[in-house]
């Protein structure tokens, strides 16, 4: 199957809950590469690359979220494919 990258747009109450920490473990363990960082504006920005299957997965657990968080919103969208930058998942 094919790879693809995504960028992923959480917003709600995910700085400072171990969103970004719980979003690494959830991602190392479906084998998903990219990276995961806080945006200025509150929301956190994940770059997904992997096969659609692991995908979809890893965006249905971003919906829940750790225990303290509270997402209120998600935006995906296709996201041009970096596979030469990454070689696991990242925080940042």
């Amino acid at each position: 199957m094919k790879r693809q990258t995504l960028r992923i747009l959480v917003s709600g109450l995910v700085q400072g809950v171990g969103y970004r920490r719980w979003a690494w473990i959830k991602a190392v363990s479906l084998g998903i590469d990219g990276q995961v960082r806080n945006l200025a504006d509150g929301r956190v920005e994940i770059l997904a690359e992997a096969e659609d299957t692991p995908l979809r997965t890893f965006i249905g657990l971003l919906r829940e979220g750790p225990r303290l968080a509270q997402v209120t919103g998600l935006e995906v969208e296709p996201y041009p494919a970096n596979s030469h930058y990454w070689r696991r998942f990242e925080v940042r």
